[in-house]
């Protein structure tokens, strides 16, 4: 079968498609048919090994994390799914892409995919909807009446979680360009600071819940607009030692990232405030109750661009570029 393969660590003139064997699956897995894959940024961060202490990935391998497609065979553990069902998931950290004809998927990371959603639709959700419902239902708890910063609200995680975090009642401010403020607001944004023209810092106060979404100071600017007993979820680090020992990391790894998180910890214990990284894990039951909100459209996908497999490496380079509104998806079967 066809596959975009990342050979070895280097950047993206190390990724080649490749025709490799159809997985094998193992008696709890499914055999899914390809027919979209969502690109999420760690798609492309991953070549350059920025997460190469962190990751279960062995090269040469498949990239790509989120799928959507059909199940063409089925373990002889699985209960949930037969052949013919039409499912979606991701792949993040199990050691084997989604950027492939096929792909072998553990039951328990795969939902049915909403009915109301074609199969690009669908791609594009797992890991920004998995991401969001995580930090914002698990680790921040949001609470109706709550206020949660959610920057960056244009791009993949922005345009869910700003929805998400509208389900669970909260008040939500973002930042976003000019351009993109009509579309914020469509999804549910209250408080909307384009950063052309004003600091968010300068103008939002009193967050029960941030979400580091932003690379660079962002993060620390934040903890200017929280209120004591808020806790600001990092999706972008830096890493802290809870990380580490969940992920039973050595001592050197939890000394390095208790020196890289140490800042902004600080930061966060000057506003009585928590601070923790969300490293994203799998979960079919919770990408099945996220359908639900898809299925019933309280929540909705929004979708900036879709390329031929063939174009896959484009795909990615235009979302390094920083600019897409919502999810880039690659599709493998035409519509």
């Amino acid at each position: 079968m066809k596959a975009l393969v990342l050979k070895r660590y280097g950047g993206s003139d190390q990724i080649e498609f490749a025709n490799i064997p159809r997985p094998l699956i193992k008696p709890d897995e499914i055999l899914v048919r390809v027919h979209a894959v969502g690109l999420n940024p760690i798609d492309y961060m991953i070549p350059k090994g920025t997460f190469k202490p962190m990751l279960k990935f062995k090269l040469p391998a498949t990239l790509g994390s989120d799928l959507a497609g059909v199940v063409v065979d089925i373990g002889s553990r699985v209960t949930r799914f037969k052949v013919g069902d039409a499912v979606f998931a991701s792949l993040f950290d199990l050691g084997n892409g989604s950027l492939a004809e096929f792909a072998a998927v553990p039951e328990h990371v795969a939902a049915h995919k909403p009915a109301n959603l074609d199969f690009v639709q669908a791609a594009s959700v797992p890991m920004v909807g998995l991401t969001s419902w995580q930090a914002l239902n698990e680790r921040a708890q949001v609470k109706p009446g709550q206020k949660v910063f959610i920057p960056a609200g244009s791009g993949g995680i922005g345009t869910f979680a700003i929805q998400l975090a509208k389900q669970f009642g909260a008040k939500v401010g973002t930042t976003t360009s000019t351009a993109n403020v009509d579309l914020v607001r469509s999804l549910g944004a209250d408080e909307v600071i384009d950063y052309k023209q004003h600091e968010f810092e300068h103008v939002l106060k009193d967050y029960d819940v941030v979400l580091g979404t932003v690379r660079g100071d962002g993060l620390e600017k934040a903890m200017q607009i929280v209120k004591p007993g808020s806790r600001v979820v990092s999706l972008i680090g830096p890493p802290d030692v809870s990380f580490a020992r969940a992920r039973g990391m050595n001592f050197l790894m939890k000394f390095v990232f208790g020196l890289l998180s140490r800042k902004i910890i600080r930061l966060a214990a000057k506003r009585d405030a928590s601070y923790s990284f969300l490293f994203v894990r799998p979960d079919g039951g919770q990408l099945a109750k996220i359908g639900e909100l898809l299925e019933t459209s309280r929540v909705r996908p929004v979708i900036d661009k879709v390329v031929p497999f063939a174009q896959a490496k484009q795909g990615l380079a235009y979302l390094e570029q920083g600019r897409a509104k919502g999810k880039v998806v690659v599709q493998l079967v035409p519509a």
